[in-house]
């Protein structure tokens, strides 16, 4: 039986930004109709919690597909020659199921991640935000930074990282996008931005409540277990917050769940999950002066959504390896 291969260089190629954007848009709505059969992820810690393996496997409806994405996260390997994030996306018809693909995962959680946040900018951000800031210089500040420009025309746009000299490197990678300045402090990117991505791997938060101006949009993406936070009590509980996955939300997100065990506010200060919005089934921003907020974890659907629509260009531009591995009974041929 054939298996297809796909590198990391022919994902990028394969997976444009913009239609990222609007994959992702349709398999939220998908998720949010039910057509789905996704389990909370499961997790392996190394011993020291330097890095953990990760399980996240999923059945899709509409095509009709079961995937799962393993993934190893390790926080550490900022500045090595290794991805903090490494992985791959397993492709399997629904049918026998047989294995279909084999996908660099490193590379679609790159691109899938900052589309789907491009995705809630779309519908939750005033259609006048252009003003952009950036927390975090790494792998996924990049191509948020490509995200929002897809989506918003950017008039500036700010960055800023616990270490300076990476938020340079960030500012001079973007410098054919756009001009880049690199802040002193979080606050200084913040204050004034109507647009924030948070993309950073801290534990405690790096945005405080009082910083944000009102009106701004907030995609809060790189704390995705439960004693993680990007954001400070007050930022959550002055927003109008959305999520991927109510589930997730509920069972992973230290932003949420630490305001919540204080006291602040119950289950129902998430507002929706973001495919109810694009369905029409939920209210998205109601004033140019509410705060909203997206908490992004991740779900295993996007990657399934994204491996698919990679896997279909594959096949029809005859790109990626094909490899011989298992699935027919002996001396099937």
């Amino acid at each position: 039986m054939k298996v297809l291969h796909i590198n990391y260089k022919e994902v990028r190629r394969l997976l444009p930004m913009e239609q990222c954007i609007e994959e992702m848009s349709e398999v939220l709505k998908t998720f949010s109709d039910g057509d789905v059969v996704m389990p909370l992820r499961s997790i392996v810690w190394h011993p020291d919690k330097r890095g953990a393996l990760g399980v996240m496997p999923a059945y899709l409806g509409n095509p009709e597909l079961f995937g799962i994405k393993i993934v190893t996260v390790f926080p550490g390997n900022e500045g090595t020659d290794y991805e903090s994030h490494q992985g791959a996306v397993m492709l399997f018809d629904a049918e026998h199921g047989r294995l279909l693909a084999i996908i660099d995962g490193g590379e679609i959680t790159t691109i899938r991640t900052a589309a789907v946040s491009a995705v809630a900018t779309r519908v939750l951000a005033r259609k006048d935000a252009r003003d952009l800031a950036i927390i975090g210089s790494g792998t996924q500040a990049r191509s948020h930074l490509q995200a929002m420009a897809a989506v918003r025309d950017l008039r500036r746009i700010r960055v800023w990282s616990r270490n300076r000299e990476n938020a340079q490197h960030f500012a001079e990678w973007a410098r054919p996008i756009a001009d880049v300045e690199v802040a002193q402090t979080a606050r200084g990117a913040v204050e004034g931005a109507d647009i924030i991505c948070t993309v950073t791997g801290s534990k405690e938060p790096v945005i405080q409540g009082e910083w944000i101006s009102p009106g701004s949009h907030i995609n809060a993406v790189g704390a995705c277990v439960k004693v993680a936070r990007e954001l400070d009590s007050a930022a959550v509980a002055r927003s109008r917050l959305f999520v991927d996955c109510r589930e997730s939300a509920f069972n992973e997100s230290g932003d949420i769940l630490i305001p919540r065990q204080e006291g602040l506010f119950g289950d129902d200060h998430v507002r929706a999950e973001l495919g109810e919005v694009l369905a029409g089934r939920a209210e998205g921003r109601e004033s140019d002066e509410e705060v909203t907020l997206f908490k992004s974890l991740g779900i295993a659907v996007e990657d399934l959504a994204a491996a698919h629509y990679i896997y279909r260009r594959a096949q029809a531009e005859n790109i990626g390896l094909s490899v011989e591995l298992g699935g027919l009974r002996h001396g099937a041929s």
